[in-house]
This record gives structure tokens, C-alpha cells and sequence, in this order.
């Protein structure tokens, strides 16, 4: 493996320089930290009613306030922690961050007579700050009347989202951005290194935007580029290893990307005291068994133990047709199968999980608290609440395309990295209703042939998830001359860059063709093939 990472090489902390991101329920905080992350700097998501010795606790170097839905101009709006401009440190508002730190501070937030939402254009009138230097557009650029003072004044392209808008500065700040419906659209006290922006920085559709959270936490906040694949992987090793001790630790294999880059992780900090149990539970890939066993068995050369556990899932899912229901009797199950486990084994203290923070998300708003519940993952939402082993998750903190490049970084090979996400309960998520050992078999074989043709017209790598999904609705169809009456596959396609938001994949017809005539005419009861149109939002990538 590369970087000659290991749990006794030179500790850097990663979370030495950190951002703390305070959420007011905007749909882009995930974003946030995103970005941040992507200037090499540690981000962390807080509730906005966050305790104030926690972020004392924290000890960031700056902060940064999200925006949200709620009208900052209310009595009731949420409001920033007075202690957050109590603590020397530089502090960035996003729209209605901005509005909120206004109305702290001293200055006035206004209920808007018109929304902007949607690209807009600013004018950049920093010119010793956060956004000076920063241009989409010049004045020689632009096709306006030469006696309008706006010919002079660079412009930048930014995405606006807001209906209220600050009408009075604080003290001690000056306007460094407007528009026509918001002259301040962009604030700053120099002195506090506080700054207040109406537009979204953290999106694609503002240009400038990762020069604007590069600048803040880089020249303003003063935060090292600490947060490099490198550096996280030898922290994750020393973590794992101050964690785990002398115990040994039992893997939850599931042939996944997650659980691979775990396995390489726990791997290198404990060596033999890892033993990999893969849990074949009926509920798997085309294959997926064989090929786990192979991998891992030859590339890591980790001892991997397989348990036929199909008969014991399929018995505890019968009847069952909620989702959350499914998911938590899955992940029940599956600890039930690794304290088996663990009972054969000498010493085993820790369950290692491949849960990731998307994971943590998106069951029950584990982030923040704020946010809705989506769906409970088996790794974060299906525990049991008295569990005989102590819980190793070392990606806990990561996204999924971290999770990647950390993969490469311990050079797991690619074949295993570029698969396509999986979810922990397999395809018990994706046979809606009642899980059945004859409804797993025919996704299965659907689910490969999507795969299979794919791979073979090059689109396998254009889209970042895709999977069939089976539906229990009966449709009519006719083979040859005969009626049919049989259920139905959905196949989804998406493209994404951080799994919170996706687009549908825009796949072409004839592609889309082919499989529908293959698994009509390869897999028996199945009688009609539709393609998933939804995008996240409003639908989840997942059905269940």
C-alpha cells in the first residue's frame, strides 16, 4: 500500500485548524462543509442551539453561519449563540446567516418585497477583503449604458436564495457587495473579521465561490491545508489503534466501497487482530459471495470468514413491509450474527462499520438534530440498544468521494473503489414491501444485466449509482401469445458529486432498450421495465 501509512508514523492533527459550520436548516450546510474540506481544512456541522461550551469545547478557527428558511426579520427566528462574536475568531454569514448576525449585531433585517432566487449578478465593491480581486465580468465585459456608474465595477456571478434582506448595517460594518433588489448584498467588519454574504458561496452556480471559502479559511481564519487524504489516513490509523488497544477487532465485510477502505484502515492499525466476517444473506449482488472471498482473501490477505446467514434473514423479514421496519431488522440481525461470531473467537471486543457521514445525515438529522428524518441506515439507526461489542467507525466523518481518494491513498485497487455504492441492507431496500427469497432472485439477475450493459457501452463510469429496483405490482404484458400478469422493474441512474443532492442520468434510449429487452425476456416473472426520472431532491438515490 502507498504513503507507507501506519498507526506509528509522524501524527499530524488533522482537526487542529477546524470550521465550525452552525446550521440554521439551510438545504446546502452539507455543501458547506464540503467546500471547506475542499480547501484542505476540517468542517464540522452544529445545531444552531448548540451549547456554548461545546463550542468553546471545539476551539475553532473560525465559524460560519448557514443559511435556513426561517425569516430572521421574526420574533421567533432562530438566532446565532451571542458567544460565536464573543470568541476573537472570524465569522462568515450565508444569506440567512448573514441576516442573523446583522440582527445580533446591531443592524436591521427587513422582510423583502421581492425575492431573489436564481442566478444573479453582484457588484464587487470589496476592494481590501474577502471578496476583493474576485471577478466574473468587467466592465468592457458587459453590454450596458457607458453613463451607468456600474460600468466600473467588476461583477460576479452568484446564486441569491432569499426573501428578507438587511436594510441597516451593524456598527462597524460597510457594504462590499449589491444588487438592484439588495445594496447590501455583501458586508464586512475588517477590524472583527466578521463578513455577512446574501448569496450562496458554497454552490456550483456562484463562480467565485470556493476562491470565497478558500480566502476565509485560508487568509482570514489562517487554517493550514491539513485535511489531505495523506494525513487523514495516518490519523485514522493512530485513532484506530488508541482506540482498539490490544483487542481484537471483528469487520462487517460487505464487499463495498465503505467497508474495503474500513478494512484497509483497521487492518494496518491492528494487523492479524482483524478477522473480516462477510454476512451472505441472501440479499447480495449477482456473484457478490465469490468474488468478496476472492478479493479480500488474495489482495489483503486478512482472514475472512463466511456465513451463510440467508435462511436467518429471509425467516426475521417475512411479512414485513415497512422500510424501517426492514432496515432495523436487518441491521439486528446482523449484529446477532457477528456476536456469533465473536463467541468462537478469543478476545473480541470491537465491531468495525463502515458508516459514513451521509449515513449520520440522513438517519434522523443525527448532524445537527435539525433535520428531518430521511431514512435510518443499518450502520447508525439499526443497532440494538445492548450491544456485546464496542463500535469501531472510522469513517465516520467522511464523504463518499473522501472515502475514495483515502481508498486510494492505502492502494485498495480500483476494481473495488469504483464500484458503484451498495446500501448496507443490500437488496432487502430495494425489493419494496415484503422481502422474498423468489423477489431478491429476479432483482438480482435484473440488477446484473443493467450492470453488465453498462459496463459495455462505456456508461458505467458516467453515472455514479445505478440499480434495479423491484416493484410488487402486477403489470400485463404478453409473451408470445400468452397473458402475463407479473411485477414490475424500476431501474435508477444518477450522477452525483457528494451523494446529498443527484440528478438523473439522462441514459440513451437504445441503451435503456436493451436492458428492458433483456431482463423482459432473461428473468422469469417479470413483465415490464420503467426508468426512475426523479432527482434528489425531491426523491431520496435509494426507493427505500
Amino acid at each position: 500500500m502507498s504513503a507507507n501509512i501506519s498507526a506509528s508514523a509522524q501524527h499530524v492533527d488533522i482537526h487542529a485548524d477546524a470550521i465550525l459550520i452552525i446550521d440554521f436548516g439551510s438545504q446546502y450546510t452539507q455543501l458547506i462543509a464540503r467546500r471547506v474540506r475542499e480547501a484542505g481544512v476540517y468542517s464540522e456541522i452544529v445545531p444552531c442551539d448548540i451549547e456554548a461550551g461545546r463550542i468553546r469545547n471545539f476551539s475553532p478557527s473560525g465559524i460560519i453561519l448557514s443559511g435556513g428558511p426561517d425569516s430572521a426579520a421574526g420574533d421567533t427566528a432562530p438566532s446565532a449563540p451571542p458567544l460565536i462574536f464573543e470568541l476573537g475568531v472570524p465569522v462568515l454569514g450565508i444569506c440567512y446567516g448573514m441576516q442573523t448576525m446583522a440582527a445580533a449585531l446591531g443592524g436591521h433585517v427587513a422582510a423583502g418585497t421581492t425575492r431573489e432566487y436564481g442566478y444573479a449578478q453582484v457588484d464587487n465593491l470589496d476592494v481590501d477583503g474577502l471578496l476583493s480581486g474576485l471577478v466574473d465580468s468587467l466592465p468592457d465585459d458587459r453590454d450596458v449604458d457607458s453613463a451607468d456608474d456600474r460600468t466600473r465595477i467588476p461583477q460576479l456571478d452568484v446564486w441569491m436564495s432569499h426573501g428578507d434582506r438587511v436594510d441597516t448595517l451593524p456598527p462597524g460594518f460597510s457594504a462590499i457587495a449589491r444588487t438592484s433588489n439588495a445594496p447590501l448584498a455583501a458586508m464586512a467588519d475588517s477590524r472583527r473579521c466578521f463578513y455577512g454574504l446574501q448569496f450562496h458561496p458554497e454552490v456550483t452556480h456562484t463562480r467565485q465561490g470556493q476562491a470565497i471559502i478558500e480566502r476565509f479559511v485560508h487568509d482570514i481564519c489562517g487554517c493550514a491545508n491539513l485535511w489531505r487524504t495523506d494525513t487523514i489516513a495516518r490519523d485514522l490509523v493512530a485513532r484506530i489503534s488508541d482506540q482498539i488497544g490490544d483487542g481484537r477487532v471483528l469487520l462487517a465485510l460487505s464487499g463495498g466501497v465503505d467497508s474495503a477502505v474500513t478494512a484497509a484502515l483497521v487492518h494496518r492499525a491492528v494487523g492479524e487482530r482483524l478477522t473480516c466476517v462477510f454476512v451472505d444473506n441472501g440479499l447480495l449482488r449477482e456473484n457478490e459471495g465469490d468474488d468478496v472471498m476472492t478479493a479480500f482473501c488474495d489482495h489483503f490477505g486478512i482472514d475472512v470468514r463466511r456465513v451463510d446467514a440467508e435462511a436467518r434473514f429471509m425467516d426475521a423479514l417475512a411479512g414485513v413491509n415497512d422500510p424501517e421496519a426492514k432496515r432495523r431488522i436487518i441491521g439486528n440481525t446482523f449484529i446477532d450474527v457477528f456476536d456469533d461470531e465473536a463467541a468462537t473467537l478469543d478476545n473480541v471486543a470491537w465491531l468495525a462499520q463502515g458508516t459514513i457521514y451521509p449515513d449520520v445525515i440522513e438517519s434522523a438529522g443525527a448532524a445537527t438534530g435539525k433535520a428531518d428524518l430521511i431514512k435510518s441506515h443499518h450502520n447508525v439507526g439499526g443497532l440494538p440498544a445492548a450491544m456485546n461489542l464496542g463500535l469501531v467507525e472510522p469513517l465516520r466523518e467522511l464523504f463518499k468521494d473522501e472515502v475514495r481518494a483515502l481508498g486510494r491513498e492505502l492502494g485498495l485497487p480500483s476494481s473495488m473503489l469504483d464500484r458503484h455504492p451498495f446500501p448496507g441492507p443490500g437488496l432487502g431496500v430495494r425489493i419494496l414491501g415484503e422481502v422474498k427469497p423468489e423477489y431478491a432472485a429476479r432483482l438480482r439477475r435484473a440488477d446484473a444485466i443493467f450492470i453488465q450493459e453498462l459496463v459495455a457501452s462505456d456508461w458505467y463510469q458516467q453515472v455514479n449509482q445505478a440499480f434495479a429496483v423491484f416493484l410488487p405490482v402486477s403489470s400485463v404484458g404478453v409473451m408470445g401469445d400468452g397473458r402475463r400478469y407479473e411485477p414490475v422493474i424500476a431501474l435508477r441512474a444518477v450522477e452525483t458529486v457528494d451523494f446529498m443532492t443527484a440528478r438523473w442520468s439522462r441514459l440513451p434510449y437504445d441503451l435503456i432498450d436493451r436492458v428492458s429487452s433483456r431482463i423482459v425476456n432473461e428473468v422469469d416473472g417479470i413483465s415490464r421495465v420503467v426508468y426512475d426520472v426523479t432527482g434528489k431532491p425531491p426523491g431520496t438515490i435509494e426507493w427505500e
